[in-house]
């Protein structure tokens, strides 16, 4: 595998984008109905792009947040509620939701739509002046799935879908935090990003026994549509089941599969401390890559002065996902956000993917409240206009990190290099890296093995490597990055009988940091 890190141009404006499509006729069977959606889809893409109409009502345009959020679904109206399991609650349109998408239900043969009710919601507060507006068009801007998670009494909401292609998945003992997508077109390129957006969503009605619920989308965008059926099975491990059939209009740049959209503010390989009472802050830590050639590959995230792109070429990869490796309350101490309880999530192929690579997109955030970490698949095969393309390929959240028999990494930290006593300005220009191992093999090595550092620089140079042994069954691998102008992309891992015992850690240092 090879890793290449890079500086991006100026990336596009994050923004939403929701509209509203035709129901689907009934069908006889599930695949039938998946069928209609790809072929509405299909025919959508051999007609121009059509941005959807902004039917909503004035009053909703100009509600500001705080509005906004005094709307509220009510829970005793929660549609299945006493059928299944499962029960469907809605978003109010309004605020920056301003095209409503179309929901429908699929019931056997029947396929009907799901219309909007102010019945449905409370308006409580500055929002119960919108009861005295005409809201006749309002539509939903999403909804969210509830199911017993984590106790037989009680719904818990573990997805949700809600603006563009966006939708977030929680399993036992989460909360919220990084967001999955349909798609990611052109992130982070020259050309301007687009933000796909689902428009019409066809939901089954969940059985009185059933622990999964599939439902089907209706994707556009300028460049493309498609169609997709998501099968959902929360859990421990919630995980999403995802097909889709796309269709693209024109050519396609970059095309980012399964993406994957987190926060990373600052940790402890952060360059610079945040006047902050707490120690980390973030949604996830790391990238975590299983190469086709069977190599788990992690980079530590960052919160970067500029923009910056890595990607990690690979041919038929195994998986990857983001990861919130730090699980204990103390290394965030934060009783509001819970960071400690924000799930890792994994991609992972059904129909194998090819050659590409892995992207990770790190942009600048001045806080928390901005999403700054994108990671996808970039096929190497071009989508043009007029090609259709296949994807299947399964992500689910995780509470504890992917499971593999290698050494994980459980720490990066950096400082200068100073030398106690000596003042040689060389020493003190440094920088110090201690990279820790911990479980896996590692569990099984005792301190007095000849354990090797495998350490090298696709750009830049180290001086001083060295590992060692520390309680624990941890290990400690160092080095130093000599002053330099260029950044320095170091990869190491840990070796035991020429055979690799740990992961390899990856990790670019920009001097200007």
């Amino acid at each position: 595998m090879r890793c290449t890190t890079l500086k991006s141009p100026e990336i596009g404006k994050w923004i939403l984008l929701l509209g509203c499509f035709t129901a689907l006729p009934a069908s006889a069977h599930t695949d039938d109905h998946f069928n209609a959606v790809i072929e509405q889809a299909k025919q959508l893409a051999e007609q121009a792009y059509q941005a959807p109409e902004e039917s909503l009502p004035s009053a909703l345009k100009e509600i500001d947040y705080d509005t906004y959020r005094q709307i509220r679904f009510s829970p005793d109206q929660a549609y299945w509620r006493d059928e299944s399991p499962f029960n469907l609650q809605l978003f109010h349109s309004g605020f920056i939701f301003q095209t409503p998408i179309t929901l429908n239900i699929i019931e056997g043969d029947d396929v009907t739509p799901l219309p909007f009710s102010s019945d449905d919601f409370q308006y409580d507060d500055n929002a119960e002046a919108l009861l005295e507006q005409d809201l006749t068009g309002s539509g939903h801007a999403g909804f969210r799935l509830h199911y017993p998670l984590n106790n037989d009494d009680y719904a818990d909401e573990f997805a949700v879908f809600l603006g563009a292609s966006y939708f977030r998945l929680v399993g036992q003992d989460q909360t919220y935090g990084l967001s999955t997508r349909g798609l990611a077109i052109d992130t982070a390129s020259s050309e301007k990003e687009e933000f796909p957006a689902f428009r019409e969503f066809w939901l089954y009605k969940p059985g009185e026994d059933a622990d999964e619920i599939t439902l089907l989308a209706l994707l556009d965008s300028p460049s493309l549509s498609g169609a997709y059926r998501i099968t959902l099975r929360p859990g421990e491990q919630t995980n999403a089941k995802v097909e889709a059939e796309l269709f693209a209009r024109h050519d396609v740049a970059k095309l980012g599969i399964a993406p994957l959209t987190s926060m990373y503010t600052f940790g402890e390989s952060s360059h610079e401390r945040f006047d902050d009472f707490r120690p980390q802050v973030h949604d996830s830590d790391g990238l975590l890559i299983h190469t086709g050639a069977d190599e788990w590959i992690w980079r530590p995230l960052s919160n970067p002065q500029e923009t910056h792109i890595s990607s990690f070429v690979d041919n038929a990869p195994h998986g990857f996902g983001l990861m919130q490796r730090e699980r204990d309350f103390s290394r965030y101490l934060d009783m509001e956000a819970h960071y400690h309880q924000r799930p890792s999530q994994w991609v992972a192929p059904i129909d194998a993917w090819g050659a590409g690579h892995v992207e990770l997109v790190e942009i600048p955030t001045p806080d928390e409240t901005h999403d700054n970490i994108v990671a996808y698949w970039v096929d190497d095969e071009p989508l043009n206009a007029g090609d259709s393309r296949h994807l299947h390929y399964h992500t689910h959240t995780l509470n504890d990190a992917q499971d593999h028999d290698v050494g994980r990494v459980i720490r990066t930290r950096h400082g200068k290099a100073t030398i106690e006593g000596s003042a040689s300005e060389g020493a003190t220009l440094e920088r110090q890296f201690v990279v820790d191992f911990q479980g896996g093999a590692l569990d099984d090595i005792a301190p007095d093995q000849p354990v090797k550092l495998d350490i090298s620089t696709q750009t830049g140079n180290v001086t001083q490597p060295h590992v060692m042994s520390l309680p624990d069954n941890m290990w400690r691998a160092s080095f130093r990055v000599p002053p330099t102008t260029e950044p320095s992309d170091i990869r190491l891992r840990l070796m035991l009988n020429n055979q690799p015992i740990s992961e390899t850690w990856n990790y670019v240092w920009y001097p200007d940091a």
